[in-house]
């Protein structure tokens, strides 16, 4: 080796990805208490994923909440009810009536499509 050049003392571990400008931005920690033994398959499930143990687990932290969000219920029960009243009131205030065929008609399509566009309207903003 010639003098003024240096070769890396320190390298970092083949198995272990760290992005140093994406995460120049996380500055707030979460911890967790573990097991022994817990901590060990942790450290064996991120090393054989081949990601640092804090990339790991934040990773798995934000897939578990934006899945959440996505598969809850309750947007496509509110997305169902929305449908239904817009489906009915708008004939209703034209002063058409409601029969009840049509009303079950519709019940049935609106429990097929709800979903559909629960899942549509979560993946567009991102949470899927």
């Amino acid at each position: 080796m010639k003098y003024g050049q240096s070769e890396a003392l320190l390298t970092a571990a083949p198995d272990v990805k760290s992005n140093n400008e994406s995460s120049s931005n996380r500055v707030f920690p979460v911890t967790v208490k573990l097991t022994k033994d817990e901590l060990e398959m942790v450290n064996d499930f991120s090393k054989s994923k081949a990601l640092a143990r804090g990339e790991w687990i934040r990773d798995v932290i934000l897939k578990e909440i934006l899945k959440s969000s996505a598969s809850d219920p309750s947007l496509a029960e509110i997305l169902g009810v929305r449908l239904l009243l817009v489906n009915v009131l708008r004939p209703l205030a034209a002063g058409q009536q409601v029969t009840n065929e049509v009303f079950d008609k519709l019940l049935d399509e609106i429990s097929i499509v709800k979903h559909q566009l629960a899942s549509t309207i979560a993946s567009a903003s991102g949470r899927k």
